[in-house]
């Protein structure tokens, strides 16, 4: 087994586990513990210690922990959604990777979506059925358009 695949395994579980909610109250738990055993240690500065060093090292351990499974999370719901768009018979392929598309790319298609959901509103306010697959021009979101000119001038 690799490294990478041993980190990803046990990041998965112990992300699972800290989710649990016995691990909520188990974390109280020894809170309370350790407030209640102030006196015995005289509030004392290796008591405080104790807690604070802790509670850092796990905090920044969970950080990273946290981070690769919210990435790993993310890339598997990015593949589902691909394969529905490629499966999708009308489906714009070209949004398969929209996350990797700069910023002025994206926020085109921000706008194109935002004007196809202002419509259907708009129809639905009318009465209306706002079940329909509108044209898109894609294409001219994903293309500069000297790529565009030249490929419709050679389908000629």
């Amino acid at each position: 087994m690799k490294l990478r695949d041993l980190f990803v395994r046990i990041s998965q579980r112990i992300a699972e586990a800290a989710g649990h909610p016995a691990v909520f109250i188990t974390a109280i738990l020894l809170i309370a513990l350790w407030g209640l055993s102030g006196p015995i240690f005289g509030f004392s500065d290796t008591w405080q210690l104790l807690v604070n060093t802790s509670t850092t090292i796990i905090t920044f351990l969970m950080v990273f922990l946290i981070q690769s499974t919210q990435n790993r999370d993310s890339e598997a719901i990015h593949l589902k959604l691909d394969e529905l768009i490629r499966a999708t018979e009308g489906a714009h392929l070209a949004l398969m990777d929209i996350e990797k598309f700069d910023e002025d790319e994206f926020q085109a298609f921000r706008r194109m979506y935002d004007q196809i959901a202002k419509e259907a509103k708009e129809k639905l306010n009318r009465g209306e059925n706002d079940i329909n697959c509108p044209e898109l021009q894609v294409a001219d979101l994903c293309f500069p358009a000297d790529y565009l000119q030249h490929h419709k001038s050679e389908n000629k």
